[in-house]
């Protein structure tokens, strides 16, 4: 049985190989331990490691989590310090913090903390102050520092390196947030309002249980009693059944979760990406083009830096990894798409230590660095950009048409008017063909061949490319749909066939961009609404970023369905206020339709690079 969600996130940012790497790390570094005050009075626990032969001052590089700075005690060292054993070797003043109210660390932990725009006294706190307090303190306590300080975590980690950048400390010279929670109704708890139901659930069971006192273990894992995620969580039934038999009330952010549906000053005060300004640190955004948790995050955080803080270095690097597999795993693939080549060392060796040399050290040349580094997938090639996305686009569409085909050019009055299937609660479409209990990370990558098997799975084929094309930046599903319900789901998935050959490349249809959109959302997050029985509805959302060739020889699909099951929950499809309150006596059977005719075209837009 796999291991719940946390533990993943724990070791998320790289092997321990604790022989090795842990006695260098021993034997060249002194630990000390320091409990730093904030503003309003609270401390913070900190862990700072200094190396013992330290011929010049050196930057500090300081990673904040609420997973634990572990192992606890002077005399008990982490078997690793930075993303890579390389920053061990350069020399760096490395800093771990607990931050407020977890572990160690003094205070009220709130998940996502709101940032505050307009503090109104010296004791209001939230993570940027909190940051720049615990900055003042390092650069004035800690002795040999050169008085410039990075920041940089992955996923939870990388949203306290984005807090840490607003209004940030003058010391504060380069912080790069990888994979970071930008506003969690968006990267992991929502995609489009749908809930992420398997990752949330394994989440909370554990990082949502209550801290009594300071600790310095987490609970124990949730135990599924069962390898098969599909199986449980379909015997779990509605949603309101995990608190019933599980949570019994004690997980406060569930419990938040339930009562907050829809997308509303809960959840927008979470919404750290217009508070992004300020920023005068150099900032590198990395993330995974297969990000299962958080693909939202970088993107969009990027952007957001990019909007508000115009003057500064910004960089941004998507590469063809899972959730933070660019500094702990060897990336030459993932699930059923092969790479070529290690791409997680590729991007270590050329950019990530050698970004903070820059701006911490003023060892290497700017002109190393591209405005964005994207990972080609299909072609399998690093490719740099003066912008993201990039320009030169040509803005196509591809149209659905009958007969299961898949074209850029529109459908004609000749077509058949809609394809139609039924969509059934109790036997929803696994997002996965591996048995499972939390989110599977190469499900992204997954080839599609056992969902197309389904009459609930509409697969929609081009012709055979007669040359290259490549696709570059976000996508747009705009469907026309109609339910015999008063809600429904609609995923759009775009895949690349492989031909196959009879030798070394089997035929494959591996997924490229899925998502997912819960149709009550389709005119607000804020305020839900029903569809009227069996009338046609546009429906249009975004799928993230791609960059990615379709090769001559290849074909592209587009696959639609209605469950995505149980990375994200099932919808009852009748109308309820809120689903997380639903009965079992709300799921009800519909038969759902997609239209492709000239009035009501379904389509994916999409920006294309080149032909060729």
């Amino acid at each position: 049985m796999r291991k719940a969600i946390l533990l993943i996130v724990l070791l998320l940012f790289l092997p321990l190989r604790a022989s090795e790497r842990g006695e260098y790390i021993r034997s060249h570094y002194a630990k000390f331990e320091y409990k730093i005050p904030m503003r309003d009075g609270v401390r913070l626990f900190t862990a700072v490691y200094v190396p013992y032969d330290q011929q010049q001052k050196l930057p500090i590089l300081m990673l904040r989590t609420p997973y634990s700075v572990r192992p606890y005690g002077a005399d008990q060292y982490s078997s690793w310090l930075g993303p890579t054993e390389q920053f061990e070797k350069e020399g760096f003043i490395f800093v771990f913090q607990d931050v407020r109210g977890c572990m160690m660390s003094e205070g009220e932990f709130l998940n996502m903390r709101p940032h505050l725009e307009n503090k109104k006294s010296n004791t209001d706190v939230d993570e940027s102050t909190d940051t720049y307090d615990t900055i003042e303190w390092l650069i004035n306590n800690i002795d040999g520092n050169n008085g410039k300080v990075g920041q940089w975590g992955v996923s939870y980690p990388g949203f306290y390196t984005s807090a840490g950048m607003i209004d940030s400390h003058p010391a504060l010279k380069a912080a790069s947030p990888q994979a970071p929670i930008a506003d969690w109704f968006w990267d992991d708890m929502h995609h489009h309002g749908a809930f992420t139901m398997a990752l949330s659930f394994g989440f909370f069971s554990t990082f949502g249980v209550a801290r009594d006192s300071l600790r310095t273990n987490f609970p124990d894992q949730f135990d599924f009693g069962t390898p098969d995620g599909y199986q449980f969580f379909l015997n779990l039934g509605a949603l309101q059944n995990a608190d019933k038999r599980y949570f019994h009330g004690n997980i406060d952010f569930w419990n938040k979760t339930v009562a907050h549906p829809n997308y509303d000053e809960f959840w927008q005060s979470r919404n750290i990406l217009p508070h992004l300004k300020n920023i005068k640190a150099a900032v590198m955004t990395v993330g995974g083009l297969f990000d299962a948790e958080d693909l939202y995050g970088p993107l969009k955080t990027y952007r957001a830096i990019e909007k508000q803080n115009p003057k500064i270095f910004n960089m941004l690097v998507m590469g063809p990894w899972s959730h933070g597999a660019w500094v702990w795993s060897n990336m030459e693939s993932l699930g059923d798409m092969e790479f070529g080549f290690n791409t997680s060392k590729w991007f270590q060796e050329r950019y990530l230590l050698n970004f903070f040399k820059r701006f911490l050290k003023d060892e290497a040349e700017d002109a190393l660095f591209p405005e964005a580094l994207i990972f080609e997938t299909g072609a399998n090639r690093w490719r740099t950009f003066a912008k993201w996305p990039p320009g030169g686009v040509k803005a196509e569409q591809l149209f659905l048409h009958d007969e299961h085909a898949l074209s850029f050019e529109p459908p004609d009055s000749s077509e058949k008017e809609f394809d139609q299937y039924i969509s059934d609660p109790a036997h929803p479409i696994p997002y996965t063909k591996k048995i499972v209990t939390s989110w599977e990370k190469t499900y992204m990558t997954e080839d599609q061949r056992f969902a197309g098997q389904r009459p609930d799975v509409l697969t929609y084929k081009s012709a055979t490319l007669k040359e290259d094309v490549t696709f570059a930046g976000p996508l747009q599903a705009e469907l026309f749909v109609s339910t015999s319900g008063a809600d429904a789901d609609w995923v759009v998935k775009l895949i690349d066939v492989y031909p196959g050959d009879d030798k070394n490349k089997p035929a494959a249809q591996l997924l490229v961009r899925g998502e997912i959109f819960r149709g009550r959302f389709r005119e607000s997050y804020e305020t839900p609404r029903p569809f009227n029985a069996n009338e046609p509805t546009r429906v249009s959302f975004e799928l993230q970023d791609i960059l990615h060739t379709f090769k001559r020889g290849h074909r592209i699909m587009v696959q639609i369905q209605s469950s995505w099951f149980p990375l994200f929950d099932r919808n009852p499809q009748s109308w309820v206020d809120n689903i997380f309150k639903a009965k079992e006596s709300d799921f009800i059977v519909t038969q759902n339709r997609i239209y492709h005719t000239p009035a009501m075209q379904s389509k994916l837009a999409v920006s294309v690079l080149e032909r060729k």
